[in-house]
């Protein structure tokens, strides 16, 4: 359950901290005092759109924070340790969140930093707050099945056939991709086989290019390269006059002169190491000479292969790298031209194998629904007698969709006659807003049993009721209070009277500027504010005693 709401900054709220009981929780309060800030909390906590708008003026940002007690947290432990949380501790749920004025914010749970869809995953398993303009979602097909769907917890039906509707509808998309006019088929083929034809037989390497280049540079000069290359080695060592052949005799006297000069004793270790070092470059010239092809065929080969590659670069791409993925996408596409015919069998093949598996799952999941229907039905219109409507029936028809859907086989049509003698209707047929009202209380209270979900908060589901009807109204309200917690905003004395536990926001004005509070209401103070809500801002004798006999009469009930 919820123990305590933390506001700060919110709208008109400074600041307030409201705590809150295991039963029916009822907020009360003169029209703009502030009431629906308190839902607008909640609606932050469980991951709605921030407005920046809601900040309170003057200030940088707005704060609300929610601490849960649960009961059973294996549900909501199991979404946080998918996320990488750490489960609650005692069963301690806290809930925290912030709004900057210049937009932006942060969302905690138990003050780890948390995205907003996991806030609307938590949200889910916590609390279902209705408010005054949802009961319009009721006359959405949709939405009825989705109701039908959560009483029943068909969701172990409903997965699988959504993953082979995803299935079927991919099969389809690949059949209309396959029977598009693509134009002039057999060009297209040509063009491709041309082009893939050219590439192979090119045959491009990457890294040869380079290599290619290299040579064709030496090849192109190689008689010169030769011709001072061979002089360089005549000069260094191979000629009569050659550099070696002129240093040997110095090579003798050096070493003579070493035993006869101790200042010589290195010198010929010297000249060694220079006629060594010319000697190694005459050799390595002469190895790169000997690989040196001065054969024109060859030059005109490797210019050829140059040739080859400016070709494929100008037409297939700017590197080898990207001419290869040329190839490969323009292989790929010919074999999907070429086998057109084959894969729209194979895919027809299978679209007839996806379709039978998703009748067998729909009507799987159409069974399970009807199954529930049978239960939800009546189980909605002995909530909705308990509501007023003592001959009122609910009926829900289980029909067949026009053509499948992600959500199944079936619509749903949830119908409503509130009285003896006259037919069933589609609830999108009922005009009155007070009966939209119930008959959403019902299905709540109906829900609320099958989900197990803690918390209940109803803003103004009384609306447009009156009479003995708001008697009813209350007397559910506190009925469904045994079972879960309800927090319940309302405007009428006989729903209010029904309350376990009473909250009042009131508005002052001070320093020029308004203030809301909530405030804990006693046993005098609520019969106060009944008074007010019954009488107006004076609260006479009768409106009094009224409001001593409201409470009385709902505690007898």
């Amino acid at each position: 359950m919820l123990t305590l709401l933390r506001v700060k900054n919110l709208a008109l709220v400074e600041e307030a901290s409201v705590s809150f009981e295991p039963s029916l929780n009822i907020i009360t309060g003169e029209t703009g005092a502030g009431k629906s800030i308190l839902i607008g909390a909640l609606y932050l906590l469980l991951g709605e759109r921030a407005d920046t708008s809601a900040v309170r003026a003057g200030e940088s940002q707005c704060l609300v924070e929610a601490t849960f007690r649960l009961e059973n947290p294996g549900a909501v432990n199991a979404v946080l340790a998918e996320a990488g949380l750490d489960p609650c501790e005692d069963g301690l749920l806290i809930l925290r969140r912030t709004v900057k004025a210049a937009g932006g914010g942060q969302a905690f749970v138990n003050d780890a930093p948390v995205t907003l869809p996991l806030l609307k995953r938590l949200g889910a398993l916590l609390v279902d707050l209705h408010g005054p303009h949802d009961h319009q979602s009721l006359f959405q097909p949709a939405a009825q099945l989705d109701i039908l769907d959560a009483y029943a917890r068909a969701d172990k039906e409903r997965a699988p056939y959504a993953a082979a509707y995803a299935k079927w509808q991919g099969l389809l998309a690949r059949r209309e991709e396959l029977s598009a006019d693509i134009g002039d088929l057999a060009a297209q083929i040509d063009l491709l086989a041309y082009r893939v034809k050219e590439i192979e037989e090119a045959a491009p390497v990457e890294g040869e290019e380079e290599k290619v280049r290299a040579e064709q540079q030496t090849a192109g000069h190689a008689q010169r390269i030769l011709e001072l290359g061979q002089l360089v080695v005549q000069a260094a060592s191979e000629d009569e006059n050659s550099a070696l052949s002129i240093l040997a005799p110095a090579r003798k006297a050096l070493e003579e002169l070493a035993r006869l000069m101790p200042a010589a004793r290195d010198w010929p270790e010297e000249l060694r190491a220079h006629t060594d070092a010319i000697a190694a470059l005459s050799g390595a010239i002469q190895r790169e000479l000997s690989g040196i092809d001065a054969d024109p065929a060859r030059l005109e080969w490797l210019d050829q292969r140059l040739a080859a590659y400016d070709r494929l670069k100008r037409k297939y791409g700017g590197t080898v790298a990207e001419i290869l993925q040329t190839l490969e996408t323009s292989r790929t596409r010919l074999r999907d031209l070429q086998s057109r015919d084959q894969q729209k069998a194979a895919v027809q093949k299978e679209i007839a194998a996806a379709e039978k598996e998703l009748q067998t799952l729909g009507l799987a999941l159409r069974k399970h629904r009807a199954a529930a229907a049978e239960k939800l039905a009546p189980a909605i219109t002995a909530e909705l007698k308990a509501l007023g409507f003592e001959h009122g029936s609910f009926g829900i028809q289980l029909l067949p969709a026009e053509t499948p859907a992600a959500t199944g086989l079936d619509r749903a049509e949830f119908g409503f006659a509130p009285n003896i003698g006259e037919p069933m209707r589609p609830l999108r047929a009922i005009a009155s807003s007070g009966e939209i009202s119930r008959v959403m209380l019902a299905i709540k209270v109906v829900l609320a049993e099958a989900d197990r979900i803690p918390l209940l908060v109803f803003d103004e589901i009384d609306a447009n009721v009156g009479g003995e009807t708001a008697h009813a109204v209350g007397r559910k309200l506190a009925e469904a209070a045994r079972r879960r917690q309800v927090i319940a905003i309302t405007h009428l004395p006989p729903v209010a009277a029904c309350g376990a536990f009473h909250l009042a926001v009131r508005k002052s004005v001070k320093d020029g500027r308004t203030h809301t509070h909530v405030v804990p209401l006693d046993e005098p103070a609520r019969v106060e504010e009944l008074a007010r809500m019954l009488g107006g801002r004076e609260s006479t004798s009768v409106a009094l005693r009224h409001a001593a006999e409201l409470l009385a009469a709902a505690r007898k009930k």
